[in-house]
C-alpha cells in the first residue's frame, strides 16, 4: 500500500497543471492533502472527479485557511471517515483534520488502521496580536490523548501532517541561527519528543537516524530550495506495533509545485 502526504499550499493554484498527472504517475492508494485552501466545489469545477478514487473534503464556509482532504481508492475497505475536529469546539474554526479508518489486508491478516491527516497550527502570532504557541501546544496535547485512546481500542495509527516543528537539529539546515524561532523553540521540540516517545515512531528517523540534508519545506525567498537550505517539518508517524509493516519512506524532493514536497510511505 502506498500513502502520499503533501502540503500543497493552495491546491487551486496548481491543480490543473499537476493533480491528475501526479496521481496517475504515483498511483497511490491514499493521497493526503494539507492547506488545500479551497472549497470542494471549486476543486471539482477545475479538476473534476478522479477515476477510481473517493475522497473526504472539509465543508466549512471559510476560505483561505488550513483545510485538509484525503483521496483513497474505491477498493479500500473503509470503516469510517471524519472531516472535523469533533471533540474540542474551539479547534473547529481551523478545519485541520480529516480521518480515514480502514482495514489493511494481507493474505494472512487484516489490520484495523486509523489514518489521521492533520495540519498543525504554525504558532505564529496573529495579526491582532494573539499569541498562538500555547494554542499549538494544546493541539499537540489533544493529539497525544486521542492517539492513546485509539491504541487502547487496539487500533493501529498512522499520522501524517505538516507538523510545523523540527524536533532534531539535523532536521533543520541552520539550527543555531533558528534556536529562538517558531517551529524550533525548545518548548515545541520537547512537546513533539514527548508525543513521539509515547509509543510512536517518526518513520523517517527510524530508518534514517543520522541522515542529514533531507528537508520537506523551503522558503520562497533567497533561493532556499536550489541551495537545499531549510526544514523537515512534514512527517509520517506510526505506533511502534506498526513499524514492521513499513516497507519504505521517501521525500519526493523533485516535485516542485509547492513550497513543501510530498512524503511517500509504503506498507508491505
Amino acid at each position: 500500500m502506498k500513502i502520499i502526504s503533501w502540503n500543497v499550499n493552495w491546491i487551486r493554484a496548481v491543480a490543473q497543471k499537476w493533480f491528475k498527472e501526479f496521481i496517475i504517475k504515483q498511483n497511490p492508494d491514499i493521497f493526503c492533502l494539507q492547506e488545500t485552501k479551497a472549497f470542494e466545489a471549486q476543486f471539482l469545477k477545475e479538476v473534476g472527479n478522479i477515476d477510481w478514487y473517493k475522497y473526504i473534503w472539509h465543508t466549512w464556509t471559510k476560505a483561505w485557511y488550513a483545510w485538509t482532504a484525503i483521496f483513497f481508492r474505491e477498493n479500500i475497505e473503509v470503516i469510517d471517515t471524519k472531516n472535523d475536529f469533533w471533540e474540542i469546539d474551539h479547534f473547529h474554526d481551523d478545519w485541520r483534520v480529516t480521518e480515514l479508518e480502514f482495514f489493511y489486508k494481507k493474505w494472512w491478516e487484516k489490520k484495523h488502521i486509523v489514518l489521521l491527516n492533520w495540519y498543525f497550527p504554525n504558532g505564529w502570532t496573529r495579526a491582532d496580536g494573539t499569541e498562538m504557541v500555547s494554542y499549538k501546544l494544546e493541539f499537540y496535547e489533544h493529539l497525544k490523548s486521542y492517539t492513546r485512546k485509539l491504541k487502547s481500542e487496539w487500533k493501529q495509527v498512522i499520522i501524517t501532517w505538516d507538523y510545523n516543528i523540527c524536533h532534531t537539529e539535523i532536521d533543520i539546515a541552520r539550527p543555531k541561527e533558528n534556536e529562538d524561532s517558531i517551529w524550533f523553540l525548545p518548548i515545541e521540540r520537547a512537546t513533539i519528543w514527548d508525543f513521539i516517545n509515547d509509543w510512536n515512531l517518526d518513520v523517517w528517523r527510524y530508518f534514517n537516524p543520522t541522515k542529514t540534508d533531507v528537508y520537506s519545506w523551503w522558503s520562497y525567498r533567497a533561493g532556499a530550495r536550489p541551495r537545499n537550505v531549510w526544514w523537515r517539518i512534514d512527517y509520517f508517524v506510526v505506533n511502534k506495533e506498526l513499524i514492521n509493516d513499513v516497507e519504505n519512506i521517501d521525500y519526493l524532493t523533485d516535485v516542485m509545485w509547492s513550497d513543501h514536497c510530498p512524503v511517500m510511505l509504503k506498507l508491505k
